[in-house]
């Protein structure tokens, strides 16, 4: 008897390569043996298959059965397979037509009762399958990842019952609908911090350019709340964009994002170089990649591991992460806008005119130096910020809300994209010298600056980066010397430290 092939997908990173699961009836004892380098989560699908198979009203064959995964190289993992094996098994007995199979992939866990389990990687899976021409069944508990792809190819099923009714002809699968998306005016706002004034321009310049920020100052002086702030002002996720972002969090086997607005991640300074990075044995994302197209706020920034910190130098250049182990190299998105929140010593107090600092200046050295220089070097936007009066009957309407901050951000955006169909933070040395060049004024304090500081030439173009920013904020088309001396100023804050 020839064998029946049933399609597939691994969830390795975002690429989901394509598995055949081969299934052969054959003569000798009864059993079920899967080979393929197939790890124990799969193998003992084979318990699971006969249940759901026997739960559903068909027979489990009195053959020898064998179930290839191939490629055999692949590294097979988890419960994602059970339904193709088991509808594999009833075409192979004649239970159920095989002619549908080459048109379609089935992804899904089985549940003794024949039920369909939600898996993880659903949405970068369906995508793979689309690409490659195929209609794609998912658990109805996936429906809101794969919802989102408002694709008719795309179907969900409740139990193997429906999946084998579905190919006999008897009934229709449901299509993945798209989840409601709630509004990004639910998000803080910025009507709700008075004062600092310098700390709101540099944020609304890092979110019009992708800058990355970090904030300076002694407790309660608002760093965490103008950071929690800040997705409220950055512009809807596109479509691709809310894509990969939902593919990549279905990696981790969390749900879905419920609305457009950018992913904020908040890890907290215990967080270990593989949660901010990804990794494990069997590598999956971690919040580096998480906040792919959105915010990685880390507060209290000199209290994280340093090698942790260390691991974010190269995603904050290339906005990827690779994770090589012995058998493959898996890479994941990290294109990430890194605000950072510190104290300026470890009382919290140093600089403060109304609170007296208890460290010694040792102690403030040794604080401030478990964020490298290199690691510095990479942030282009850094603010200090103080103590300012309190005035409770200040009238909230003075200050500008997040849509209009989100209004003026967009068409900045829009302005840079249009001239070279990236943003700012990301133009490569080319892109800098012809759009970031500044006037003969500029380049002249220009070069006032990088002698008088010692910058590098990794933080002249990103200064010059920062002044395209502010010079597209102004809706001006050359970047004059006054764009690059406020760029300069919030450069020489990183400098400082």
């Amino acid at each position: 008897m020839l064998p029946v092939t049933v399609h597939c997908r691994a969830p390795e990173g975002l690429d989901t390569p394509e598995v055949s699961v081969e299934i052969c009836l054959g003569p000798g004892l009864p059993g079920l043996s899967i080979v393929g380098l197939a790890e124990t989560a799969v193998k003992e699908s084979r318990d699971r298959v006969r249940a759901a198979i026997r739960s559903s009203g068909f027979d489990m064959p009195d053959r020898r059965i064998v179930v290839n995964l191939a490629p055999a190289d692949l590294p097979k993992s988890g419960g994602r397979y059970d339904l193709a094996i088991a509808i594999g098994i009833l075409c192979a007995s004649g239970q159920l037509p095989a002619a549908q199979l080459a048109h379609c992939e089935l992804l899904g866990e089985l549940a003794l009762s024949g039920h369909l389990r939600r898996i993880p990687a659903s949405l970068a899976s369906a995508m793979a399958g689309l690409r490659a021409g195929r209609a794609v069944i998912v658990p109805a508990a996936c429906n809101d990842e794969a919802g989102l792809l408002h694709d008719p190819q795309v179907f969900t099923a409740t139990t193997l019952a429906e999946v084998a009714g579905y190919l006999r002809g008897d009934n229709t699968l449901s299509t993945a609908r798209a989840y409601p998306r709630p509004a990004i005016e639910t998000l803080p706002d910025m009507r709700e911090v008075q004062g600092q004034a310098l700390a709101k321009r540099a944020l609304e310049i890092a979110a019009t350019g992708r800058h990355h920020l970090l904030m300076s100052g002694p407790p309660g002086t608002g760093k965490s709340m103008l950071a929690r702030r800040l997705p409220g002002i950055l512009p809807p996720l596109g479509t691709a964009e809310l894509l990969e972002t939902a593919a990549i969090t279905s990696l981790r086997g969390m749900a879905a994002p419920h609305g457009d607005e950018p992913p904020f991640r908040t890890p907290h300074h215990s967080a270990s170089a593989v949660a901010l990075i990804g990794g494990c044995a069997d590598p999956r994302p971690g919040e580096a990649s998480l906040a792919h197209h959105g915010v990685l706020f880390l507060d209290e920034l000199p209290e994280f591991n340093r090698q942790a910190l260390e691991m974010l130098r190269e995603p904050m250049e290339t906005g990827h992460v690779s994770i090589a182990r012995a058998r493959s190299t898996v890479r994941f998105p990290a294109r990430f806008q890194l605000v950072a929140a510190m104290n300026p010593c470890p009382c919290g107090y140093h600089g403060d005119v109304h609170r007296e600092c208890r460290c010694s200046a040792d102690q403030v050295r040794r604080y401030r130096t478990r964020i490298s220089g290199p690691l510095l070097d990479r942030i282009d936007i850094c603010v200090e910020m103080g103590r300012e009066r309190i005035v409770l009957q200040a009238a909230a309407a003075q200050t500008p809300t997040s849509a209009d901050v989100r209004d003026r951000v967009q068409r900045a955006r829009e302005r840079s994209i249009a001239r070279g169909t990236t943003l700012n933070a990301d133009l490569d040395s080319a892109a800098v010298k012809e759009w970031c060049w500044p006037e003969p004024a500029g380049i002249e304090l220009l070069e006032q600056a990088a002698a008088r500081f010692c910058l590098s030439r990794r933080a002249l173009d990103r200064t010059l980066r920062v002044a395209r920013s502010i010079a597209d904020l102004a809706d001006a088309d050359i970047v004059t010397r006054e764009h690059v001396a406020e760029a300069l100023g919030f450069r020489n804050g990183v400098d400082g430290l």
